[in-house]
């Protein structure tokens, strides 16, 4: 059982205060795209749906880790793993969409990349500060 500190160490705010932005971000972005008609999906150009359902359920699972990794909890640095794998899983297809000639914006390359990064530098962090404890 991980026990709870009583004061919270740097990283910890910083990993929270990323997870959290990142998921408002991720869910106000995707559900843009998802939910209104207008210029933000005219902006979007060619995305693939399915990458954009995830992402913006994602933002949900985000700050759901965010507040449980703020706690130190468990569970939430479980979380951040499956988050990152997730992620992995998904770009993966992304790429075996591409791959089979789909339409796509390599902003999406980058946007998939930068969460992949952020997501397993966060559960990095907290396997080693968390789970290990």
């Amino acid at each position: 059982m991980v026990s709870m500190k009583a004061e919270r160490s740097i990283w910890i705010w910083i990993i929270t205060i990323i997870a959290v932005i990142f998921g408002l971000l991720t869910i106000k972005s995707g559900g843009s795209v998802l939910f209104v008609d207008g210029v933000a999906r005219e902006e979007a150009g060619n995305f693939v749906p399915f990458v954009i359902w995830f992402n913006f359920l994602a933002g949900f699972a985000y700050l759901i880790a965010g507040a449980g990794l703020f706690m130190q909890k468990l569970w939430a640095a479980w979380m951040s793993v499956f988050i990152v794998v997730a992620t992995i899983v998904i770009f993966a297809l992304f790429g075996l969409h591409i791959l089979n000639e789909g339409m796509y914006e390599f902003r999406t390359v980058a946007a998939m990349s930068l969460r992949t990064v952020i997501w397993a530098l966060i559960a990095t962090f907290a396997y080693r500060n968390i789970i290990r404890q």
